[in-house]
């Protein structure tokens, strides 16, 4: 069974990130996806409320399991059985980074590979820090969000 890891902070899971999980399940036979805590970013929402989220977001996929991990994304893999890694590109900015991360995974295990996947066009500009400040100016996040998390983030953002 070819098993993939699809890593994000998730804070909170888009209609982008769904697109590209759905993309994934087309090329592995399981996908996990994942919460990582980036040191660099301050959630809106807690690890235990992203994890329900993308199981409530995720739950109608076959071969999909939520998780969480600390430490190294490639221990992360090896432990989990994975043979990928899959990261989700919607623009020539996010290429540099993700590239250099790539790069780095396979310098620390070069076993793992890393898969880019491109979204549907109509999510190349959806990020979930534009749903967070649309969503905390008031404005309209149906189109991006699952409805589970919109009702997350009016409750959170009250």
């Amino acid at each position: 069974m070819k098993t993939a890891i699809y890593p994000g902070s998730f804070d909170p899971i888009t209609n982008g990130h769904i697109d590209i999980l759905e993309r994934a399940l087309s090329l592995f036979d399981a996908v996990i996806i994942t919460v990582a805590n980036n040191s660099t970013k301050n959630p809106l929402f807690t690890e235990e409320e992203r994890v329900a989220l993308l199981r409530q977001a995720t739950r109608k996929f076959k071969n999909v399991e939520v998780d969480v991990f600390h430490g190294l994304l490639v221990d992360y893999v090896r432990k989990r059985g994975a043979i990928a890694i899959v990261r989700g590109l919607r623009a020539v900015t996010d290429f540099e980074y993700e590239l250099q991360m790539a790069l780095m995974n396979r310098k620390l295990n070069e076993k793992v590979e890393t898969i880019f996947l491109m979204p549907n066009e109509k999510y190349t500009y959806l990020s979930s820090n534009f749903v967070r400040e649309i969503s905390r100016l008031g404005g309209n996040v149906d189109a991006f969000v699952p409805p589970s998390v919109r009702k997350a983030l009016k409750a959170k953002l009250k």
